[in-house]
């Protein structure tokens, strides 16, 4: 009996050591494909500091996520992300699905470059439809269009505190938007993929940031309230008579 209890407890101790050496490299294996997906679905570098993820209690979080900005563009990147935590389904991660509970970004530093019709926001949201759109037809080898279609599904999607600095004509405004959140993200059957999930983000960042900048400028009393009002009806309408305005706004300076 005693024999049996020690073989037990070196089957257990192994079965943990292989729990965390697994995690250890799943670690290894999400940066890895932050920075190849990444790349291949904004056009843009995308470096990724650091990743864990626990197989036992199902939460992870990533460090220093930098995305880049299109060339042209003089801004050192687009978005930073200090800290996102997340909590996956441990029991789906190596199925057809991953079920993602949470993600959290907390306080990402955004950086819009240009004006409120052509950005370089609006530049990646464009490299983003663009894969998105053509992943369908994608060849069956292309091994960043098969990570980037892996079924996902997302409960909650959460940006929280972001931080905006608008450069436009060599000046700054800095602001916050208020909380983005998703919810519900890829229950069907198909679930969502990578691509699709960036997409939704990059959608609600670049509203939530084009909407913010209208708000600041007007708050300041130097955009004309009817300028902001026909800009935040949505992130591509208005953006005629709202870039008017700004351009005016440092034109008085």
């Amino acid at each position: 009996m005693k024999k049996l209890l020690k073989i037990l407890a070196v089957v257990l101790v192994l079965i943990l050591v292989a729990v965390f050496v697994a995690s250890y490299f799943i670690g290894g294996i999400i940066k890895k494909g932050v920075e190849t997906v990444g790349p291949q679905v904004t056009k843009v570098d995308v470096k990724l500091g650091g990743a864990s993820l626990s197989l036992l209690g199902g939460g992870g979080s990533i460090s220093g996520l930098v995305v880049g900005n299109p060339q042209g563009y003089k801004s050192e990147s687009a978005i930073k992300v200090g800290k996102a935590s997340l909590a996956v389904s441990p029991g789906s991660v190596f199925s057809d699905k991953i079920v993602i509970k949470s993600i959290n970004v907390q306080a990402p530093e955004i950086t819009i470059e240009g004006g409120l019709k052509d950005n370089n926001l609006t530049a990646i949201q464009k490299n983003v439809e663009a894969f998105t759109g053509a992943g369908a037809g994608a060849p069956a080898d292309d091994k960043a269009a098969k990570s980037a279609g892996k079924k996902l599904q997302v409960d909650e999607f959460i940006v929280s505190g972001a931080k905006v600095n608008a450069v436009i004509m060599g000046k700054t405004i800095p602001f916050t938007i208020p909380e983005i959140k998703l919810t519900g993200l890829g229950q069907g059957p198909d679930g969502i993929t990578a691509g699709d999930l960036t997409k939704r983000f990059m959608d609600e960042v670049i509203k939530g940031s084009l909407d913010g900048l209208v708000k600041a400028a007007s708050d300041l009393g130097k955009v004309g309230t009817d300028a902001a009002k026909e800009a935040t009806k949505g992130a591509t309408e208005g953006v005629n008579k709202a870039t008017k305005g700004i351009g005016d706004l440092f034109k008085k300076k």
